[in-house]
């Protein structure tokens, strides 16, 4: 398997058969291990086409594995990475971490993509944590 990521927060791995491994760890790794997942099937089940699709769950070790959604993206101009975030929200989701770090290309869609749901909200239910610059603060909570 290749690493792709390392952090104080997660391992994320990409097999050799392209499926992505996600280890949560750190502050709250359960709960963004549990909002990931949550968020994840809400928007598979509203058909939303450029997210990850779950594969397996593994709540005990704190590991998800996906789709994979295709190559990070290193440019891309702010009106479109807009529109992408936006476009999610029309699935009834904010992410929560709007960076290009979270924005992939899928050759295979021919389309950019969006990943790591751990800060993001599902809008009908308010259900989500929200990632702040001293931490994490849980909102699992309708507003």
């Amino acid at each position: 398997m290749q690493q792709v990521k390392d952090t104080a927060r997660a391992m994320v791995r990409i097999g050799y058969d392209g499926r992505v491994h996600k280890t949560f760890r750190g502050p709250l790794a359960a709960e963004r291990f549990a909002n990931e997942e949550r968020v994840l099937r809400y928007l598979e089940k509203r058909g939303c086409p450029f997210v990850p699709k779950v594969l397996e769950s593994d709540p005990e070790a704190l590991r998800l594995v996906t789709t994979n959604c295709g190559a990070r993206v290193n440019q891309l101009d702010e009106r479109r990475m807009d529109g992408l975030y936006d476009e999610l929200e029309t699935y009834g989701v904010r992410h929560g971490d709007r960076f290009m770090r979270n924005v992939t290309y899928s050759q295979q869609l021919a389309r950019f993509c969006l990943i790591d749901f751990e800060f993001a909200t599902i809008l009908e239910t308010g259900e989500g944590l929200e990632q702040t610059s001293s931490g994490v603060i849980d909102l699992d909570r309708a507003d």
